[in-house]
């Protein structure tokens, strides 16, 4: 015979979450998710956890959420709660991406096409006097 039967299924949270605008695709890193406006349930964890926000056309955000676990005491039961809850995420419009521009480049004048070497002048036929002649 098994004792698990006697064990007690883990605490689970309610979870609401909520998003300006509403619509959003909201998961907890915990697993479970909805649309927004909506509620969840999420076993009740030992840490923090997050809630994911997306929403097309809107930048994704992520809100954390702090576990405040109240163990009780002879009169009150224990009890798990979440701050903040509800969780709220405000989604800002995604801003389209600028054009990449790129630096403007002067042209480049193109270089003359260099003369065939037929008709380039000999070194001694040039239509100028030769300044260092008479001095050699």
């Amino acid at each position: 015979m098994s004792w698990d039967m006697f064990k007690s299924a883990p605490p689970t949270v309610q979870v609401q979450l909520e998003s300006s605008p509403p619509g959003a695709d909201a998961k907890t890193s915990l697993g479970p998710g909805c649309k927004t406006p909506c509620s969840v349930s999420v076993p009740a964890p030992d840490a923090p956890f997050t809630v994911a926000f997306a929403l097309p056309k809107y930048q994704p955000a992520s809100i954390p959420v702090n576990i405040i676990k109240n163990p009780g005491d002879l009169t009150t039961p224990a009890s798990v709660t979440t701050d903040p809850n509800p969780v709220f995420a405000e989604l800002q419009p995604a801003t389209p991406p600028k054009p990449v521009r790129k630096p403007h480049r002067p042209k480049k004048p193109k270089p003359a096409a260099a003369a065939p070497a037929a008709a380039a002048p000999a070194a001694g036929d040039s239509p100028f006097p030769d300044p260092n002649a008479g001095k050699r």
